[in-house]
């Protein structure tokens, strides 16, 4: 007979579990969570869980405080700040770079704005945030510079994080996204880079207004 799959270690379950769930906000900013609670969630030990909470404090999402739990610490306004800012650097010279665009771009590109409207349509925010930041991984990736790319990979979860939040402070958000994506998508087909910067320049402020709680 077949051996059963391997579970991964306790410990990666418990660092998977907790880190997507403060990923899409059901660990929310200011959230204490107990080695017990989430020992009993993952159906592990509390040894594994103490791993897990150490290595996700490092990636600066949790804050541990002995014998009492982990704190999810909320994204700072310096953060975004800095997210935000770091993004238009990267994306607007990948975009630019990424023209003219080929064929295997657009078409990837095209399937990740249909991914995208698929998991509008179900509600699934924290998928839709996934396939929003794929679709500008694809491009900064199309750019050639491999480091560029490193550097951005370093951004994914807050990315991810900021992402949710947005959609769910503002749905009609949603649709907003997935309409500039397809303009930016237009101007790559077009071969028009200064458009396609423009649109990457536009697109991002919005975002970065509204995760500062700027505006619709």
């Amino acid at each position: 007979m077949p051996s059963a799959l391997k579970q991964p270690p306790a410990a990666e379950r418990v660092y998977s579990h907790v880190k997507q769930a403060v990923l899409d906000r059901r660990y929310e900013g200011g959230t204490l969570l107990t080695e017990g609670e989430l020992a009993e969630a993952v159906g592990v030990s509390r040894t594994p869980v103490r791993e897990a909470l150490l290595k996700l404090e490092m990636e600066g999402l949790l804050k541990l405080y002995p014998k009492k739990g982990a704190l999810v610490l909320a994204v700072s306004a310096q953060e975004i700040a800095d997210v935000v800012e770091t993004r238009l650097l990267v994306e607007e010279f990948a975009v630019r770079r990424a023209v003219p665009a080929p064929p295997a771009l657009l078409t990837r590109l095209e399937e990740l704005l249909a991914e995208q409207q698929r998991r509008a349509g179900a509600g699934d925010l924290a998928e839709v945030a996934v396939t929003d930041r794929c679709f500008h991984a694809e491009i900064v990736r199309h750019a050639g510079n491999q480091i560029l790319s490193r550097l951005y990979d370093q951004l994914r979860d807050r990315q991810l994080r900021m992402g949710v939040a947005v959609m769910q402070a503002h749905p009609d958000r949603v649709a907003q996204n997935i309409t500039e994506h397809a303009e930016i998508l237009d101007r790559l087909r077009a071969g028009d880079a200064d458009g396609a910067a423009a649109a990457v320049r536009g697109h991002l402020g919005r975002v970065g207004s509204l995760v500062r709680g700027e505006g619709r």
